[in-house]
């Protein structure tokens, strides 16, 4: 006789069947209807059910942490596993972190509960995330007295904390004293000395590591961007691909910030080939940073390219806002105003930075009625507060278009106080209309704010070098010459074969100084035999003779690196430079000539914008 056996598993109990059932929930309706089949089987006094509900109340894109709190207040014996999930739940968000502490001192309260480990990580989280000294070391009274100070997780908590406050050398005297030390560890002191802009130190550290992972290497590189170091940045990226471990989506994102500082497109190509090749995860701020590499080296169709073409919807709001700062820098505003009407019909929504890079755009584009439209949207629409940064584009916006009166009110009508630079961009637009009444009484508030500032008093100098002021530039530049602090030098840099030079005003320090020379005086006879004739206007000083002052224009920065370009590089070969400051009216004039004369595109990016010169004309129609 053949003997019948059941394939089906033995039934799951009432209480599997309730965690099943948490584990499909989908909405917060979901979840209710749950939690209220657990309330009427009783099932809702265990722990690890109750503690199950809090995780996905807190940790589920539809779940609630006020829904979370009462039903942490309706548990008549949360355990250690529930007040943790509490703790961490607010741990995370500034805002926040303060109910960390009060759950944690309630629960230190109840007789027979002791804190765990875990208790302290996320309590210290929420000390360095929000909570001021006072708390922290009120909470590592506590891990001391229950022993746990020396524990691995414990004391790592603790050296993030001090080092989210800045206190670096109270993380690292935790770190040294630790009796124990991971990879983690280490990361964090590093990432503290980041932080605090302790570069030195942190490669120290960095250098004295017996082990190290990509958090390390991308901790180090990120740091060196931000200190402004780019170079640095590439050849530790370099030194990682021939020696350390392969390079994420974090690392990329700073090795192409720095191509994009540097104007390395050769460099910021390989990367995202690289990208391409490899399995690196694209999210949408290494898409943002490929993006702005592209567009901050000249190549903005190639970034358009990008954004447009590649790597599926952009659901977060950083591509778009490198895509519309790329159009501003580019002086393409119609289609930065494009873009943003296009980012509204897709449902991503604007921060600050979008409104900075939108009001640059109207700013480059003389775009007036724009710009007032959307700088009165920010908070009438999308309850933007404008900031600083948003009133100084406002003013540059209406003062470079000539509407000086209605700046100079934009700026005493702030609702915070004016600094330096918002005056500044007012008395650069004097400069622009040579409003010299203006401009002097602006340049007196300025001393008063700050009677160093270099930057402002360069501005005035230049108001009466263009008004043919001569006396008055000249003491406002040596007042300059008196102060303690000196004047950025004008440098330009081009990257040739992988290697960048740079060159300041009057530079001899090149090796081909003397063929440099020998080509600027035969390039300057040929610009003026096409028609070119020096702006006199932008020579600081009263120079009586003429050729003297057409010799202090020919030995700007730009002229020398454009020149540098045209000695080494073949015939059609476009050059890219790089200033530090605003080109000049005279360079901007005698680049378009080069282009003309030597038929070469040269694409210059100063500190405001960019400027493709081809033909003798130049992308920004001579408005910038």
């Amino acid at each position: 006789m053949k003997r019948c056996y059941s394939t089906f598993k033995k039934p799951l109990n009432s209480k599997n069947l309730r965690l099943f059932a948490l584990e499909s929930c989908k909405s917060i309706n979901q979840i209710k209807q749950t939690h209220a089949h657990l309330i009427t089987t009783g099932l809702i006094v265990h722990p690890i059910t109750a503690n199950k509900l809090l995780k996905l109340l807190i940790a589920s894109s539809f779940g609630s942490i006020s829904y979370a709190h009462q039903l942490f207040d309706q548990i008549p014996k949360p355990d250690v596993f529930n007040y943790n999930t509490m703790i961490k739940a607010h741990a995370l968000k500034p805002t926040s972190s303060h109910n960390s502490m009060r759950i944690f001192l309630s629960m230190v309260r109840v007789p027979g509960y002791l804190p765990n480990r875990y208790t302290f990580v996320f309590v210290f989280q929420a000390c360095g995330n929000g909570l001021g000294v006072l708390e922290g070391e009120q909470i590592r009274v506590h891990a001391i007295k229950t022993g746990l100070e020396d524990n691995l997780y414990v004391s790592n908590a603790l050296i993030r904390m001090y080092a989210n406050w800045g206190l670096v050398d109270d993380a690292r005297k935790v770190f040294d004293w630790s009796l124990d030390q991971d990879l983690y560890s280490w990361n964090i002191m590093i990432g503290g000395y980041v932080g605090s802009g302790e570069l030195g130190r942190a490669k120290e550290m960095f250098e004295e590591m017996s082990e190290r992972d990509v958090v390390s290497w991308s901790t180090m590189i990120a740091g060196y961007v931000q200190a402004g170091c780019f170079m640095e940045a590439l050849d530790l990226f370099h030194e990682m691909l021939q020696t350390g471990p392969l390079p994420n989506e974090f690392t990329l994102a700073s090795a192409l910030s720095a191509c994009a500082n540097l104007v390395a497109l050769d460099q910021g190509r390989w990367i995202h080939v690289y990208i391409d090749k490899s399995v690196i995860k694209m999210n949408e701020q290494l898409l943002a940073s490929l993006i702005d590499m592209y567009a901050k080296c000249g190549e903005i169709h190639s970034a358009a390219k990008v954004f447009h073409n590649e790597y599926g919807p952009k659901l977060k709001v950083w591509p778009w806002n490198a895509m519309i700062g790329g159009y501003a820098m580019h002086g393409k505003s119609r289609e930065a105003i494009d873009l943003f009407e296009q980012m509204k019909v897709k449902n991503v929504s604007p921060n600050k930075v979008t409104f900075v890079a939108l009001l640059n755009a109207c700013s480059h584009g003389k775009l007036v009625e724009e710009g007032r439209a959307y700088f009165k949207s920010m908070a009438s629409s999308y309850r933007i507060e404008p900031e600083i940064e948003h009133y100084g584009c406002m003013v540059d916006l209406l003062g470079r278009s000539g509407f000086l009166r209605e700046a100079d009110e934009t700026v005493l009508n702030m609702p915070m106080a004016p600094d330096a630079s918002i005056w500044g961009a007012l008395l650069g637009a004097c400069r622009i209309h040579k409003d010299i009444e203006r401009g002097q009484r602006i340049g007196k508030i300025i001393k008063e704010l700050d009677s160093d500032h270099i930057g402002c008093h360069v501005l005035l100098a230049n108001l009466y070098s263009a008004s043919r002021q001569w006396d008055e530039a000249k003491a406002v530049r040596q007042k300059i010459d008196a102060g303690s602090r000196k004047k950025t030098p004008g440098c330009s840099s081009i990257e040739l074969n992988g290697m960048f030079h740079q060159f300041l005003v009057g530079d001899r320090s090149h090796p081909q100084t003397k063929q440099l020379y020998f080509f600027l005086d035969e390039m300057t006879a040929k610009l003026k035999n096409a028609g070119y004739v020096p702006e006199f206007g932008e020579v600081l000083l009263d120079i009586d003779d003429e050729e003297d002052k057409e010799t202090a224009l020919s030995k700007h920065s730009e002229k020398l690196a454009i020149a540098f370009g045209l000695i080494n590089t073949p015939p059609g070969t476009a050059i890219r430079i790089v200033k530090n400051l605003r080109v000049c009216a005279d360079c901007h004039e005698a680049t378009k000539f080069i282009s003309k004369v030597y038929n070469r595109e040269i694409i210059v990016r100063d500190r405001i914008r960019y400027h493709h010169f081809r033909d003798g004309f130049c992308s920004c129609k001579d408005y910038w």
